[in-house]
């Protein structure tokens, strides 16, 4: 949900002014504390200014032609129509130009998948692979798991369950991983480069924000990359068998919709060996 500045504003009195601690009087409004203090932040630094929704077109374009370029060709167009009074379609000077050989066609490069990253990890932890897989639960929706992959060894750091596939999402997964694999408190020289492809959740600025303040790295592949594609010679991600993130401790899952638990709105997690899980997925009211 997008808020208007003016409410921002508001909710920021409202911790402000709260005699409870930030977190539960955050937990009340609904509001994530990541989202506040990023709020906040901006508001500390440029004022209620600062708190209006920032533009998501790009202020530069790369293939725009200058502004005296531009200028020329409108007053090339406006003085040949007024001086010679005469008018001529844009599909006439195409081909005029074109049969004369002065446009010149595109070059088309093809572009074929590596079979594999062309930067190889080394060690544990030095990338991360993410994305989501979703799952459509018969009679209720869709869910969607958000993971977070080591590439050199192959194992599950971490993983969520979520009900939308948000920037939010991916950075809560983020911090599971960090948790789970020390880098979130251990000294290292480099923390590990996310790997992912360009859905809206990955290029979102609230990640690139919270890559940057983790003083981690980002690089998007072309999809059915070597790196992310199990053609690429290694295997599934489901197929190292473990896992180190939170929930199972096997990560070769199998949803299933438990029909005896339909009214209670619950979901198992079974393993490929038949048994349950230790935990229940609770279904989101």
């Amino acid at each position: 949900m997008r808020y208007p500045a003016s409410e921002k504003l508001e909710i920021i009195r409202i911790v402000e002014q709260s005699h409870l601690p930030a977190k539960r009087t955050l937990d009340q409004l609904g509001i994530a504390r990541r989202t506040f203090y990023r709020w906040y932040d901006r508001y500390l630094e440029g004022g209620p200014e600062a708190l209006e929704d920032r533009p998501s077109a790009p202020s530069r374009v790369w293939n725009r032609i200058p502004r005296e370029i531009h200028d020329q060709i409108i007053e090339l167009a406006v003085h040949f129509t007024d001086e010679k009074r005469y008018f001529v379609s844009e599909s006439t000077v195409y081909r005029l130009l074109k049969a004369h050989d002065l446009i010149t066609s595109p070059a088309y490069v093809v572009i074929k998948a590596a079979d594999a990253f062309h930067t190889k990890t080394a060690r544990p932890n030095e990338m991360w692979q993410t994305d989501f897989t979703y799952f459509k639960i018969i009679g209720w929706g869709w869910l969607y798991l958000s993971t977070a992959l080591d590439d050199f060894s192959r194992y599950i750091i971490a993983w969520k369950l979520c009900t939308n596939m948000r920037a939010e999402d991916v950075t809560d997964t983020l911090d599971l991983a960090l948790a789970a694999s020390g880098c979130d408190h251990a000294t290292v020289l480099h923390k590990p480069r996310l790997l992912s492809d360009n859905g809206p959740s990955y290029i979102a600025g609230e990640l690139a924000e919270y890559i940057e303040a983790n003083k981690m790295s980002h690089v998007c592949g072309a999809p059915m990359h070597g790196a992310q594609s199990p053609r690429g010679g290694r295997p599934p991600s489901r197929s190292s068998g473990r896992s180190a993130g939170s929930g199972s401790k096997e990560f070769r899952p199998v949803w299933r919709e438990v029909a005896d638990q339909r009214d209670h709105g619950e979901l198992f997690l079974i393993t490929e060996n038949g048994e349950n899980s230790p935990q229940t997925l609770s279904h989101p009211r």
